[in-house]
């Protein structure tokens, strides 16, 4: 058995050693006027941030002010509950079935976290949106005076 095309000009052993002309093809640096590829570099993303509802920046165009706030609104998100989607053993509950920001179906498992007036939301959603602004998407309630209230409670 073996290869029923073969040529009549080259053999197998003669595949295996290059010329000199596919060398200059493949560019293995033998001709002076060719440079060398540039390097591999890697993009490094420089975190988006929202210091008020309707402005978007960069976290290295934040002033000193603005950088302030925005790590105590991450303080204040990560002191809110978090958990896990669980729908329950009847299906026919009266239970929030959908995340009202991206509007896609909670699935069992998902991560989800909890705000003071009882909405819950995806985390990775909610949390973007309490970056952006700290109301609650459903009612409206502000989230940071609802959690300090609870607070000044305990």
């Amino acid at each position: 058995m073996g290869n029923c095309l073969k040529s009549p000009t080259s053999d197998d052993i003669s595949l295996l050693h290059e010329s000199q002309s596919d060398r200059a093809s493949y560019g293995d640096g033998t001709e002076p006027d060719q440079e060398p590829p540039p390097p591999y570099q890697e993009q490094v993303s420089v975190p988006v941030y929202h210091p008020t509802p309707s402005q978007t920046r960069l976290a290295t165009q934040l002033t000193e002010e603005e950088q302030i706030r925005i790590a105590q609104r991450i303080g204040l998100i990560q002191h809110l509950p978090k958990g896990v989607y669980d729908p329950g053993r009847d299906g026919s509950e009266k239970k929030i079935r959908e995340c009202v920001i991206c509007m896609m179906d909670f699935v069992y498992g998902d991560p989800i976290r909890f705000l003071p007036c009882m909405h819950i939301y995806h985390l990775d959603c909610i949390d973007d949106w309490l970056m952006r602004s700290f109301t609650c998407p459903s009612c409206m309630e502000p989230v940071d005076a609802a959690l300090l209230s609870s607070y000044e409670t305990n």
